[in-house]
């Protein structure tokens, strides 16, 4: 019995990584975790893109052009962040989100 993978497996694993990623920055207390699990997220939207673009766009390569460019901000997102959490670790010379509340 051979079973024939779907849209529907791509999206759902799309899905688990988001949760997956929204459950982590909401519940880590370290920055570092934080701006790991933004990017899981990014990974299971960027999932969705191609998945969309392999099975609904035919010829059409916008779902791989999304993703491109989704990827692209993501890493300039990335760094930017570690750069202000750099600044920011200076000051508190702490990992713990919680000691940075005057933002």
């Amino acid at each position: 019995m051979e079973t024939e993978i779907t849209i529907y497996h791509y999206l759902f694993i799309g899905l688990i990584l988001f949760l997956m990623g929204l459950l982590g920055s909401v519940i880590a207390k370290n920055v570092i975790k934080v701006l790991i699990s933004i990017e899981i997220m990014l990974t299971g939207i960027n999932l969705n893109f191609v998945t969309f673009g392999t099975f609904c766009g035919g010829n059409n390569f916008d779902g791989y052009v999304f993703t491109l460019f989704y990827t692209g901000i993501g890493a300039v997102e990335f760094g930017i962040a570690l750069f202000i959490f750099y600044l920011m670790f200076q000051k508190k010379e702490s990992e713990n989100i919680e000691r940075y509340s005057d933002l």
